[in-house]
């Protein structure tokens, strides 16, 4: 089980290299426009289950 947590553990390098992959991926330019992209995905997630909340609760 130690094993596991310690392949699972996320440290300053490990985020350090991703970001460095994002950066080769995408260029600099992109990045903002992925990250509006994703902002406005996770409000309409957060909408919608808001919506279905209101529905079951009418419901019942």
């Amino acid at each position: 089980m130690a094993i596991l947590n310690t392949f699972l553990a996320i440290g300053p390098w490990q985020i350090a290299v991703v970001v460095v992959i994002v950066l080769l991926l995408f260029g600099g330019k992109k990045i903002p426009e992925l990250m509006r992209g994703l902002g406005s995905g996770i409000k309409e997630f957060k909408d919608a289950s808001k919506e279905d909340d209101k529905i079951e609760d009418k419901k019942e």
